[in-house]
């Protein structure tokens, strides 16, 4: 059967699009885009050798993550990153998040625990070599097992499309104590690997409120920090970050 040239965009487009939503994800996590810089599709599209129909399906993916605001007739800029943005998703995290955890302590399985196990040691790994990337995303990967684990497709549903914008939150706040997020993190798989719910939804409580300040700090200096209007449009340089 021959290929008609639409079937073979079709075919093409799945991936481009794909490789369109990571790359951009992947800047926006690493702050290589910071909240609030405007995306010039144009630049975007030629930077990552993609048109613009792959382009914008990536845009509206990363819009449903929360990492991504589509502006009508003016396209689109990176999500900002505001006082009620950290207030509203703490309030989900302290909530929803920590059910989370105590279900977990009830449901987990043996691969569960293995996941669990391998994140936090990720964490201290990339601790030791300094990889802030790595560790965040490692940190990342500890609370998404323990999503996993709670045995509730209802709740993992709610908590899926927070997932990119608490990755986000990790590589923003990274200048907090690090090694004291994977210590906590270690003793609360001990509490979900002793089935201690109440222990463990105790220290997760703790644990999520312990960033809010510091998140809270962080979103007043990306608000007040000035945006340069020609190099915020350009996102082939990194663009500055607040001191």
């Amino acid at each position: 059967m021959t290929t008609t040239p639409t079937s073979r965009d079709d075919t093409a487009r799945p991936s481009l699009r794909e490789a369109a939503y990571e790359a951009l994800k992947a800047r926006i996590l690493g702050l290589d885009l910071h909240p609030g810089q405007r995306l010039v599709e144009r630049d975007i599209a030629t930077e990552l050798g993609v048109s613009r129909v792959p382009l914008r399906e990536a845009l509206t993916l990363l819009e449903s993550e929360g990492l991504v605001v589509l502006v009508p007739r003016q396209g689109a800029v990176v999500a900002p990153f505001t006082r009620d943005d950290v207030e509203h998703l703490f309030e989900v995290r302290e909530n929803v998040e920590v059910l989370a955890f105590r279900l977990a302590a009830l449901r987990r399985s043996e691969s569960d625990l293995a996941a669990m196990r391998a994140s936090v040691d990720a964490a201290r790994a990339a601790l030791d070599t300094h990889d802030d990337a790595a560790t965040a995303a490692a940190n990342a990967g500890f609370h998404a097992a323990v999503v996993t684990a709670c045995g509730n497709p209802l709740l993992r549903s709610m908590l899926a499309p927070l997932d990119a914008r608490v990755r986000w939150l990790f590589h923003l706040t990274k200048q907090r104590d690090t090694r004291e997020q994977c210590e906590e993190h270690a003793a609360m798989l001990a509490a979900i690997e002793a089935r201690d719910e109440d222990a463990v939804a105790v220290l997760a409580a703790r644990h999520v409120a312990s960033g809010r300040e510091p998140s809270l700090a962080l979103a007043e200096t990306w608000a007040s920090a000035p945006i340069d209007p020609v190099a915020a449009t350009r996102t082939r340089n990194r663009a500055p970050r607040p001191r």
